[in-house]
């Protein structure tokens, strides 16, 4: 039935309550008098008349919206509505065709009986539908975590379809263990083992939308080892955000892993720099950089301005600020620019035009590898970009500078971190020189879900069959969520005097081969190892990088300051000396001028205390000898 177009499916659901009314007023008659004869009682006007204004009663209550593979519970209701409501119709017109010989026992008994009549028949074609449906091909068995309302209304959707039997719910609750939801009976988390060989599971739904990250991470080690499939409904956060549907599964994302209690956002200190004022994010088009544009928006600036070199990113991010503003009914300009950081006329021409207030300046290249590769590309982006932009914006009087740094910035083995380092000690300098703007420094590790993650790498890789690929059995490093990195960023730049180094609160390191056995398994399969020769998944341990740590910190020193927020720390660490930066910065210049490779290591060497560089040269270096720091094309 649910497969003729609608308009058809509803006009035999009328015709047979068209039939089904007088049957059940004839019925109730002869219930009340016990014979047959009790049917020459009813007069033909009232069963004529009495179908004819009970079905605009019914279509009132909705019995003919729903689908009849769809209806639920909610069906039930609009039935005893519907009935109800026909009954009262039938003692209106005794009264008004003066019909005194109706007996007071006739209308309840014809609610009872036209309920039993309207709905039944729904209910009936509803179970034939599905079990027809089902009889067509083979429901993959799945256990559901969590009988809370998602899971009753998850059960409630994929009974509906072809793809999932659901064998069984599980929750910690005791007070659901052992009842039966929707004919699904619910158990008890530590009988996941022996459920999923019973009924041969291969998958688990957890159906959990708003419980904690940490309860969220605590349910997917539980998960880890067992040869199942996990996949996830949306967070709480993304059905409140409209992202997402409570119905939508997804595969377990890296936060539902690592996840941690968020801490709330300071409010004072998210709006300090951005409320009424111009704000500039440069590399904007990128992970963290448009993840700023969006929390900024929010906060009521008078303007934002989005720098990206790359025209694909910052059209895409210019989509996504209209999609934004049109949701959220905001009415902040928005300037998507391109342009490279290193266009000394042009930077200054946007902070001077837009009178800039507030700088965030994320533009830098941060693979380590293809930095290590194109050294002399990368110094000249990040070092002197920054440059470019910190004196553009001393010029222009702009009151506060923030630049996103890197963990490993810290002793950095690579150019990619050097060059961080290198760009927080120019900061630092200029903090001496001038007392207007003002200079703030955020270090934080690997961002969650930023091009060139280890995660869409790892899950890529597990679809494709393995293998995974890890450096080293024992490398380590910390993430954070995008969301969680913006907040905190902002907020760290609101505390600053100028020159300060503040640190992101990381969590716990996370080593990387264990969070790739724990994706294998989560996504259904097993490690291939000398164990397990079953296993369908390998492991292969290609090597550091050039330039790659097996460890990374986030402080240079000994000594951190707390702050006003629970996540963020100022570093106490000694300052640069002004001379030797300046000096290192005119030498860095020069070699880069004359694609001088070795000379530039050397710099670094003498200029960051703990650079130990891999000896890795660029196979691409000749025929950049004497580039201008001016060039339009470098990149931002």
């Amino acid at each position: 039935m649910d497969k003729q177009p609608r308009w058809r499916r509803q006009a035999v659901l009328v015709i047979g309550d068209l039939i089904a009314v007088p049957i059940c007023l004839s019925l109730a008659y002869l219930l009340r008098f016990g014979d047959f004869s009790a049917l020459l009682r009813v007069e033909p006007w009232l069963l004529l008349s009495l179908p004819i204004v009970s079905i605009p009663a019914f279509y009132m209550v909705g019995l003919y919206r729903s689908l009849i593979r769809h209806i639920g519970p909610q069906a039930i209701t609009a039935a005893v509505r519907g009935a109800f409501i026909s009954a009262l119709l039938l003692i209106a017109l005794a009264i008004l065709g003066n019909e005194r010989d109706l007996p007071r026992s006739v209308p309840f008994i014809y609610w009872m009986a036209i309920f039993i009549a309207v709905g039944a028949p729904r209910f009936l074609a509803r179970s034939f539908i599905l079990r027809i449906t089902q009889r067509r091909g083979v429901r993959e068995p799945v256990i559901i975590y969590g009988a809370g309302a998602a899971g009753i209304q998850l059960v409630s959707a994929l009974q509906q379809g072809l793809e999932y039997s659901i064998v069984a719910f599980v929750d910690d609750d005791l007070g659901l263990q052992g009842a039966q939801i929707r004919g699904v009976n619910v158990y008890s988390p530590q009988e996941l083992p022996r459920l999923i060989g019973k009924h041969d599971a291969k998958q688990i739904l957890i159906a959990m939308p708003s419980v904690s990250p940490e309860r969220r991470r605590d349910i997917m080690q539980e998960l880890g080892d067992l040869p199942v499939r996990v996949k996830t409904l949306p967070t709480l956060g993304d059905l409140v955000s409209g992202k997402s549907r409570l119905d939508e599964l997804r595969e377990v994302r890296i936060e539902d892993i690592l996840g941690r209690e968020p801490v709330p956002p300071q409010q004072e200190l998210l709006e300090r720099n951005i409320r009424g004022k111009v704000v500039l994010v440069t590399g904007a088009g990128g992970s963290i950089g448009s993840e700023l544009c969006r929390q900024i928006a929010l906060l009521g600036p008078t303007r934002l301005i989005g720098l990206d070199l790359s025209e694909l990113a910052i059209y895409q991010l210019d989509q996504e600020m209209r999609r934004l503003a049109l949701i959220e009914g905001l009415e902040v300009p928005f300037y998507p620019i391109i342009g490279s950081v290193l266009d000394r006329n042009k930077m200054a021409a946007i902070m001077q035009g837009h009178g800039v207030q507030t700088l965030y300046h994320a533009a830098a290249y941060k693979h380590v590898p293809l930095v290590e590769s194109n050294a002399i590309e990368g110094l000249r982006n990040n070092v002197f970009g920054t440059q470019v932009c910190a004196t553009a914006a001393q010029e222009a009087g702009v009151e506060l500078f923030v630049l996103i740094s890197t963990d490993k910035a810290v002793r950095p083995t690579n150019v990619m971190g050097a060059s961080k380092r290198l760009s927080e000690m120019l900061l630092q300098n200029l903090q001496r020189n001038e007392g207007g703007t003002r200079f703030v420094m955020v270090r934080f590790g690997n961002v969650l879900g930023s091009s060139g993650s280890v995660v869409p790498l790892f899950q890529d890789q597990i679809i494709k069959g393995g293998p995974v690929t890890v450096t080293h059995p024992e490398i380590t490093r910390y993430f954070m969520t995008l969301s969680e990195a913006g907040e905190l960023v902002i907020q760290a730049g609101s505390m600053g005097a100028g020159g300060e180094v503040f640190l992101l609160d990381m969590g716990a390191p996370v080593k990387i081969e264990g969070l790739a056995r724990r994706m294998i398994h989560l996504m259904g399969y097993d490690v291939r190892e000398a164990d397990n020769p079953d296993g369908e998944i390998d492991i292969l341990h290609t090597g550091l990088r050039p330039g790659e740590k097996l460890f990374e910190e986030l402080l240079i020193g000994g000594d951190t300051l707390p702050t006003a927020h629970p996540r963020i720390l100022c570093a106490q660490e000694d300052a640069p000396d002004a001379a030797a930066t300046e000096l290192a910065l005119q030498q860095l210049g020069a070699a880069i001028g004359r694609a001088d490779i070795n000379a530039v290591r050397a710099v670094l060497s003498d200029a960051i205390p703990g650079y130990r560089p891999s000896g890795k040269e660029s196979d691409f270096l000749e025929g950049f000898a004497g580039a201008s720091l001016d060039s339009d094309l470098s990149a931002s």
